[in-house]
């Protein structure tokens, strides 16, 4: 999944870095989408971490 969601991050900062003039509303949801899968990498990340944590201490 977090793969995925690399792809996705990456994609959304292709289309925000492009020497391309997109219109106003585009930029802004992709800006909202690369938060959101910004939060989605940190939560996921956290989740397997304290997993393989929480197996060491058992």
């Amino acid at each position: 999944m977090n793969k995925i969601i690399r792809k996705m991050r990456e994609a959304v900062q292709v289309v925000l870095l492009a020497p391309i003039k997109l219109p106003i509303k585009i930029m802004q949801a992709a800006r909202y989408v690369a938060l959101a899968l910004g939060v989605l990498e940190a939560v996921t990340d956290n989740t397997t971490k304290g997993k393989e944590q929480g197996d060491e201490h058992e």
